[in-house]
């Protein structure tokens, strides 16, 4: 997630990092490179093939329809990101109310290391998902959460997120057999345990989901012909304005496609993605301050303005 100050308008213009320019320059260069040999091929191409001359009008049609096609791929991109931005928002509710009731329901110092575990099972539960999502190893965050016994159990586990939430049931349901939670009391648990499960169905429904594969080639294959194939429509009008306009049309569809590849991806690690790092540490802030625990993991740091 990009974290930047609001600047003035003018000072916009010449941002760099947190935008995606880094990593469109490449295929912008090689459009500026298409215009100027354009510019410099047309009196010649004009000359042998008078009738095959381009025109602004059949560009413009082409560029609206495809400004459609974008905007349609960007919209479900961001339904993607708001979702599970909604998702993880959803996460931090339940994790909070499910600590607040077993505070409430077993205050007691005898309880004290049940609270904790579970307060800390919870907090290894989004980190656990976080690592489900995007892919990665979560051994180093799940063994400063849960005890030996309980990692044995998420060891080479394709859904670790699900044993962690299967473990902290476990311990309820023990005393609630013991008579220390009333039915109503686990109800309501229980309730806050299946919402954490819906949760991590739907980020793993988002995350095994993807926009389908044929969609995204066809949009990038029209955008970098049309792009290509603008400075030879624009030449026989524009003349040596030519470079200048293909060029900042092209940045300005090129952009437009960048930002939809990275919203498709909401778990991913790139600077439009979700800060799941800095989401799992509020979680666990939010949790253990309830429980009156100390934050085991250290705050995400905003680098290049990018807040992972």
């Amino acid at each position: 997630m990009i974290v930047r100050p609001r600047h003035h308008w003018f000072r916009l213009l010449f941002v760099w990092r947190g935008s995606v320019l880094p990593q469109i320059i490449g295929r912008l260069a090689l459009i500026l490179a298409v215009s100027v040999a354009s510019l410099l091929c047309s009196d010649w191409w004009l000359q042998h093939f008078p009738d095959s001359a381009l025109s602004i009008p059949p560009f413009t049609l082409m560029g609206i329809a495809l400004a459609i096609f974008l905007g349609f791929r960007n919209s479900v991109s961001y339904d993607r990101f708001w979702e599970a931005r909604k998702q993880w928002g959803m996460l931090l509710v339940v994790a909070r109310a499910l600590v607040n009731k077993l505070l409430s329901v077993l205050p007691d110092e005898n309880h004290r290391a049940l609270r904790e575990q579970v307060t800390r099972s919870v907090a290894a539960f989004a980190y656990a998902l976080k690592h489900q999502v995007r892919g990665t190893d979560a051994a180093v965050d799940m063994a400063k959460r849960l005890k030996t016994e309980t990692l044995a159990a998420i060891d080479d586990k394709q859904f670790p997120a699900q044993v962690v939430l299967r473990e902290i049931g476990k311990q309820l349901v023990a005393e609630r057999r013991a008579g220390q939670i009333a039915d109503m009391e686990w109800l309501a648990m229980d309730r806050s345990l299946e919402q954490l499960g819906e949760v991590a169905g739907a980020c793993e429904r988002i995350a095994n989901t993807p926009i389908p594969y044929t969609y995204r080639v066809l949009m990038n294959r029209t955008i970098v012909i049309y792009c290509l194939l603008l400075p030879i429509g624009l030449t026989t009008t524009l003349g040596w304005l030519t470079p200048l306009i293909a060029t900042f049309v092209a940045y300005t569809f090129l952009a437009l496609e960048m930002v939809g590849e990275q919203l498709e991806e909401p778990f991913g690690t790139e600077a439009n993605d979700l800060a799941l790092d800095a989401m799992c540490h509020t979680i666990e802030c939010a949790t253990c301050e309830l429980a009156g625990l100390e934050v085991l993991g250290d705050a995400p740091v905003v680098r290049d303005y990018v807040l992972t």
